[in-house]
């Protein structure tokens, strides 16, 4: 496993790469999440939903978190764009919130491929951008993110994409997205790369990069993996519900880190921090008994 030396350092936060892996918590603004977490729902719209997002990520912190990943769009198979005042009105006021309460060293990213929002959410104290398209959807993200100067997670989205070998295919995008961010003056060390797992991808693909995550290093950047609750652990354990993979994604979770991954994106913290650890201290021999 090739190790990433270099850290990510922006205004006050950082990210030190191979010494562990980082757990990132999802807070899903919508009604419609695949994993059955979204926080919108009749009863719970505008303020009420954002003081129950800030509870989430103060829990996700104490049980270890360092980033907390702030999304309002579902991007579920067969999603329907969200309207980008719409999405605006979902995350801009969780934002402000999470950036107002929790410490300073957590990491806010937004999880959007629209620069307009990722812009508000960045004037609103958010402090990452996490792009499902790889900059690849909106011509405007990757100058943004340049002028911000803050790290961006590129995700390989194999939507509409013709696939011939799914690795080669991955590594194909999110080398177009990496060409993209260094020509609008996105710095080297703010990139972080994502397969996309369940993005356009069979069971069997997915399967294929959880297997060959490994190969992504040769791209030289960090990876996150985003497996939590992804469909294809519940059709390897005959057709589960997205709330009973927590053992499966238990699973993807330490055997991407075995294959280098460098941030790992969970629903549920708790449980995959101490997945984590364990798994830190096999691959990254990181642990050492107390006296």
């Amino acid at each position: 496993m090739g190790t990433i030396l270099s850290s990510t350092v922006w205004g006050r936060w950082r990210l030190d790469w191979g010494q562990r892996t980082h757990v990132m918590g999802i807070i899903n603004v919508t009604p419609d999440s695949f994993s059955g977490d979204g926080m919108l729902r009749a009863t719970t719209q505008g303020e009420q939903a954002a003081l129950q997002a800030l509870e989430q990520a103060r829990a996700f912190v104490a049980e270890g978190a360092t980033l907390i990943d702030v999304g309002g769009e579902s991007t579920r198979p067969d999603f329907t764009p969200l309207p980008l005042e719409e999405e605006l009105g979902r995350v801009i006021p969780v934002v402000k919130l999470l950036a107002a309460n929790l410490p300073p060293e957590v990491i806010i990213s937004i999880d959007t491929y629209k620069a307009g929002v990722a812009r508000q959410a960045l004037e609103a104290g958010a402090c990452m951008v996490n792009d499902i398209w790889a900059l690849q959807r909106d011509p405007a993200m990757a100058g943004l993110v340049a002028e911000r100067g803050v790290p961006v997670v590129m995700m390989a989205n194999m939507r509409g994409c013709e696939k011939r070998e799914i690795v080669s295919d991955v590594i194909r995008f999110l080398t177009r997205g990496i060409e993209l961010a260094l020509d609008a003056g996105v710095a080297w060390e703010n990139i972080i790369l994502d397969p996309g797992i369940g993005f356009g991808t069979t069971s069997a693909e997915n399967l294929t990069l959880l297997r060959r995550l490994g190969e992504l290093r040769a791209l030289g950047r960090p990876i996150l993996l985003g497996s939590s609750r992804k469909s294809t652990i519940g059709r390897i354990l005959g057709n589960l519900p997205p709330s009973e993979r927590l053992e499966g994604t238990a699973a993807t979770v330490a055997l991407g880190i075995a294959q280098g991954a460098d941030i790992v994106r969970v629903h549920d913290v708790r449980e995959m921090m101490r997945v984590v650890k364990v798994s830190d201290a096999i691959v990254r021999d990181n642990w050492r008994e107390e006296a």
